[in-house]
């Protein structure tokens, strides 16, 4: 290796400063401060000399799909029946926002548009039990006045129309929705942080969760997961839920939010109602995607506002039984506030803004190949 060489330093368990990075990167003291990490307890990896984990089989590599109809951003789709769905988002400029939905349907690598929410949102996100698709959460109104809401819709495919669901205990948006036992969760998010607010910083983090059981036709709450964050992934594996990423906003003195990404990945039971922490993600990623195939689960770009505004192209691919996180390949397009589905050995990864930030909405659709 030389000094020119490109590395990765990922820190699982304790983050280093901005000086340890610098010097880490630089060949003659690795050694050094990797006793010195490794006596402080911090697990180090680097790549591509040090992996975080060994991709076994055949490599994995992206392909180029049919684009989505409508370029926007901040997406939380869904598969029902072999199609992949996706409702809302965030438009460029991202003082407008839709209330399309569409499906992409990979035998015939076209999109279809299907009939519109009852009311347009952003960051709303979809669940499907019993052939039904649950539009849930989400903001209304052009940044930066964004107010989280309550209201929830129910698509029925075989009509193509909608009609209002019940309504979340309290309004909710940039949390993780996810269909588990036939029923319907919401993890985090940002809440209201007083009944009437209206604007982005007016609301706050959470914790909380809350389940919605379609035979019962009501919400009930679950335990609090470890970390209150906002814009992080799920997937399910094994009938359990799986959060990964995000970030936290922290107000500061001068009225500003501090955002900050978590690399915390925590997975909820439902059959013990108890929440459980594995390794982090190696790098914190907010606005990412995640799916699950094949046991394991995948994630997706992303962004981060400190210590510099960036868009990732990182993916990641965490093996449960190994507790153990490995490198993919790159997305050929840095995104955030995509959504990402699994149909099969493939991994459908479409939307997302091109920046940090609303203004750069895209409509590519990329593939990754499993096998």
């Amino acid at each position: 290796m030389n000094a020119s060489s490109t590395v990765r330093l990922v820190i699982l368990h304790t983050l280093p400063t901005m000086r340890d990075m610098d010097a880490l990167t630089r060949p003659s003291s690795f050694s050094r401060h990797r006793r010195a990490a490794l006596r402080l307890g911090t697990a180090l990896v680097a790549a591509p000399w040090l992996q975080v984990g060994q991709a076994q089989g055949p490599t994995p590599h992206w392909r180029t799909a049919a684009p989505a109809s409508l370029a926007r951003q901040e997406l939380y789709p869904e598969v029902l029946d072999g199609r992949i769905y996706v409702a809302g988002g965030l438009l460029s400029p991202n003082t407008g926002y839709s209330a399309h939905l569409e499906a992409y349907d990979p035998a015939t690598d076209r999109w279809t548009r299907l009939a519109t929410l009852p009311e347009a949102r952003h960051h709303i996100a979809l669940a499907a039990v019993d052939g039904l698709l649950y539009a849930v959460g989400g903001f209304s109104g052009g940044f930066p006045n964004w107010r989280a809401q309550a209201q929830t819709y129910v698509y029925e495919p075989s009509t193509n129309r909608w009609r209002d669901g019940v309504a979340l205990p309290q309004p909710n948006a940039e949390g993780v929705v996810a269909a588990l036992d036939g029923k319907v969760y919401v993890v985090g998010g940002r809440v209201r942080a007083h009944p009437d607010a209206r604007h982005f910083n007016a609301h706050v983090d959470t914790a909380r969760g809350v389940a919605f059981d379609p035979a019962r036709g009501r919400w009930s709450p679950i335990a609090e997961a470890p970390t209150a964050r906002n814009s992080a992934a799920s997937a399910v594996i094994d009938g359990q839920l799986y959060v990964v990423g995000g970030r936290q906003a922290l107000p500061q003195p001068d009225g500003t939010l501090r955002q900050v990404n978590v690399p915390h990945l925590e997975i909820y039971d439902p059959a013990r109602d108890r929440w459980t922490v594995r390794a982090p993600m190696p790098q914190a990623q907010g606005g990412l995607a995640a799916a699950a195939a094949g046991g394991r689960l995948y994630v997706f770009g992303g962004e981060q506002w400190v210590p510099e505004p960036k868009v990732f192209a990182d993916c990641w691919m965490y093996e449960p039984g190994a507790d153990r996180w490995t490198a993919l390949p790159p997305l050929p397009t840095p995104r955030h506030g995509l959504g990402a589905a699994a149909l099969g050995h493939r991994i459908h990864v479409f939307g997302g803004g091109r920046r940090v930030g609303g203004d750069a909405a895209t409509d590519v659709h990329e593939v990754l190949e499993l096998a």
